[in-house]
């Protein structure tokens, strides 16, 4: 009798009911918007646990304290049924993300981190010359 394939997933990438200890119990995707860009995060988490779903290989690895004391995760957001309302600066480590949220600024350490998600590749070369 043959095994089953193994399908291995990175652990922040399981699905909430696995038991995933990154994320909060999450039921659906949510799309947020970071500097123009729409991405889907997990609802009941903060933007920066959202940034490391979008971002797996480097926000784990920037100089996050993850609870207030650092102030390298600093945001501005508004929200898409708010229009008239400025945009609110707060720490991604401590707001949580919501459908229609409109990130309009991020501290340097979270762009630099989120560098590859948020920029376009560069065109490769032709080779039909």
């Amino acid at each position: 009798m043959e095994k089953p394939a193994t399908v291995h997933l990175p652990i922040c990438l399981l699905p909430a009911f696995m038991g995933n200890p990154l994320f909060r119990d999450y039921e659906r995707l949510v799309t947020i918007t970071v500097l123009g860009k729409a991405f889907q995060v997990p609802e009941n988490n903060t933007c920066l646990r959202a940034f490391q779903f979008m971002c797996p290989e480097t926000i784990p690895y920037g100089r996050f304290c993850w609870n207030q004391e650092c102030q390298y995760c600093r945001i501005s957001y508004t929200m898409a049924n708010q229009p008239d309302v400025p945009p609110r600066a707060v720490l991604a480590c401590k707001v949580l993300v919501a459908e229609g949220m409109q990130i309009t600024e991020l501290s340097d350490e979270l762009r630099y981190n989120l560098m590859g998600v948020l920029t376009p590749p560069e065109p490769r070369p032709s080779y039909d010359e």
